[in-house]
């Protein structure tokens, strides 16, 4: 009798512990509040918007150079989409056209004439989630370029303010596709460098610019625009202070009335060539507020 209830006592400290291991390991495998599954406290970042650069007058898409690689570098898909420099209705509703191809944020960029473009395109689009102005016209509803460069003084595109043409532009006539006459407008190569980069590039550099520049149409200058995107879209604007073609009071002014987050620097009407990475960083900080 005595074997058997040390037997039996043996089994159950035998099979106590078993439960007890088995109690142990099913109370560490079952969710408790303090080790049930959790949402991820960090989600994942937006993606990055695709930037848009528009280029103005007397350059092409090329001028942006610079600035594409790095901005590429940093992980934006960029696109520059050339600008015909037709007219602003003309110009406004292709780039609007293009715009509706790309899915998810904007950040729209415009230099110069360009301005006017982008204010017109992005008009009632919901994927423009900022405007950036580079040396660049932010007109208002109604205005032309040659009403806002008239405004203010310190522009050297004409020395004689009561020219028909101004006088550091040539014009080509020619008639368009109905027989109308039209004309474009180049800048005199002997003008440019000083006109357009302040003499900041060398002279070898500024005559390849003025050689490969893309004219404006005549009537492009007098057309008005229409309702501006930067009454719904937040927006920003480098002024330039050494530009000579809008004058810096001009560019101060509008940027002021369309209530953008300005910059000024000693920067040229072509910034984005003599100073790419004062225009990267405007783009990136637009970009920075739209995530």
């Amino acid at each position: 009798m005595r074997n058997r209830r040390v037997f039996r006592s043996a089994v159950l400290g035998v099979t106590g512990i078993a439960l007890a291991a088995g109690l142990t390991t099913l109370a560490s495998a079952a969710p408790s509040p303090q080790t049930a599954p959790v949402a991820l406290a960090h989600p994942a970042k937006a993606p990055k918007p695709t930037i848009v650069l528009v280029n103005g007058a007397w350059s092409d898409a090329a001028a942006w150079g610079s600035v594409v690689k790095p901005l590429q570098a940093a992980g934006y898909p960029v696109v520059a989409p050339p600008t015909a420099l037709r007219s602003v209705s003309g110009d406004s509703a292709y780039l609007a056209a293009y715009l509706k191809t790309i899915q998810g944020p904007i950040v729209l960029v415009g230099q110069s004439y360009g301005g006017f473009v982008i204010t017109n395109a992005a008009t009632h689009n919901p994927n423009v989630k900022a405007l950036v102005y580079i040396s660049a016209f932010e007109p208002a509803e109604n205005d032309t370029v040659f009403d806002l460069t008239k405004q203010f003084p310190g522009s050297q595109i004409t020395s004689d303010p009561n020219a028909q043409v101004p006088t550091a532009l040539s014009p080509v006539p020619y008639a368009d596709t109905e027989g109308k006459p039209q004309a474009d407008l180049y800048a005199k190569p002997d003008q440019y460098r000083d006109l357009f980069l302040s003499n900041r590039v060398s002279v070898a550099t500024a005559a390849e610019l003025a050689a490969t520049q893309s004219p404006i149409n005549s009537a492009a200058l007098s057309d008005q625009s229409g309702e501006p995107a930067w009454k719904t879209i937040p927006s920003w604007a480098l002024v330039s202070d050494a530009d000579h073609v809008i004058p810096p009071a001009a560019e101060r002014f509008m940027a002021t009335r369309a209530h953008s987050h300005i910059v000024e620097a000693n920067t040229p009407h072509a910034a984005q060539v003599t100073n790419p990475g004062i225009v990267i960083d405007l783009i990136e900080r637009a970009a920075a507020a739209t995530r």
